[in-house]
């Protein structure tokens, strides 16, 4: 754990140290996900200070926060790592004290613990940022970070912040960033072609060195396909990951997506492709007749390199007025992700 530690303040806002807590010190991040919170955040291991622990004793997880000059918390900002030296990074946990707020705090935070993890190597950090306002997608823009995509119905009602200032009880949508911090590996993209274009946009716009390619002429399909389905209880979500595309891709996603749906109740289910595979080029596309549309790129601790992350809506409904957006980009992405979705029929 690094005891990295720094104190500035940018013209008027409050004076600020920032540094990474100790696995002892694992109750600070459980106290200010409450007081933001109160027992509503969905990702629950938050709440675990024995689980929090031994994650930060792990190296697995880093949670840099900012304090008073008298050693009060002022704001939170984490990042999950799949391993211990993995190269990317997934910032959250992001919880601004409200005596705070207006300080520019998840900003100045959030830059402290980039700057830490561009000194340590990683390439970069994704995060997920609310669509229902775009605040926070602004504190992100600011910090360089670009949209790889949206995660439409992804937050589910129950949550509730006192920072939103929003009442709706419906799914939320959530919008994708990557903030390139190194240079990663290079790396042929094989996504399939309907996408290309936004793939390429993406892939230009994020910096990542990824280069669209065509699958090999000889490339052959696997019979079977290769799939992993985790249920998250706590988004009432599923997320399935192909980590080999087989020649009964459709087949095997249809199924699954109707047991998740009809027999567990499911509101959303999201699927991932691997993107250094030429064989999601070959097989994507014909997810579309069972009502799957695109997301983006991201990035998944199952499969190697970045993923094309698809999503299909069961009784959530997601309109372009549901969302708020905070870049150019953003807007040409969301239109891109809600035509698709649109395009999709739900056998």
């Amino acid at each position: 754990m690094s005891n990295i530690e720094g104190m500035h303040a940018h013209g008027g806002d409050l004076e600020a140290r920032f540094r990474f807590l100790k696995p002892d010190e694992a109750g600070v991040l459980s106290e200010a996900i409450r007081v933001a919170y109160g027992e509503t955040y969905d990702v629950r291991w938050v709440y675990d200070v024995e689980d929090v622990s031994a994650r930060l004793a792990a190296g697995t997880y880093m949670s840099c926060v900012a304090e008073s000059a008298d050693g009060e918390l002022l704001c939170h900002e984490g990042m999950s790592l799949a391993a211990a030296g993995d190269a990317v990074g997934h910032s959250g946990q992001a919880v601004t004290m409200p005596a705070a707020r207006g300080q520019h705090l998840f900003t100045r935070t959030k830059r402290f613990l980039m700057d830490w993890a561009q000194e340590h190597g990683l390439a970069g950090m994704y995060s997920e940022a609310t669509a229902a306002h775009p605040y926070s997608q602004r504190a992100n823009v600011e910090l360089g970070a670009h949209e790889t995509g949206f995660l439409l119905g992804w937050i589910p009602a129950s949550v509730s912040n006192d920072a939103a200032g929003d009442a709706r009880r419906s799914r939320q949508s959530a919008a994708l960033f990557y903030t390139k911090l190194n240079d990663g590996h290079e790396r042929a993209v094989y996504a399939p072609p309907r996408h290309h274009e936004i793939v390429r946009r993406t892939l230009e716009l994020c910096e990542l060195r990824g280069t669209l390619a065509d699958p090999p002429a000889d490339t052959k399909l696997q019979e079977r396909t290769d799939l992993h389905a985790a249920v998250d209880a706590d988004h009432n979500l599923a997320l399935i990951t192909v980590e080999v595309p087989g020649a009964d891709l459709e087949t095997v996603v249809a199924a699954e997506r109707h047991h998740l749906f009809h027999s567990k109740g499911l509101d959303a289910v999201y699927l991932d492709l691997p993107l250094e595979n030429p064989a999601t080029a070959l097989v994507a596309d014909h997810l579309e007749r069972l009502g799957v549309s695109y997301s983006g790129v991201f990035p998944n601790s199952r499969a190697d390199g970045d993923v094309l992350r698809m999503q299909s809506l069961h009784r959530v409904r997601v309109t372009a007025d549901d969302i708020a957006i905070a870049s150019d980009h953003g807007r040409e992405l969301l239109d891109y992700v809600l035509a698709d979705l649109l395009d999709r029929h739900d056998p």
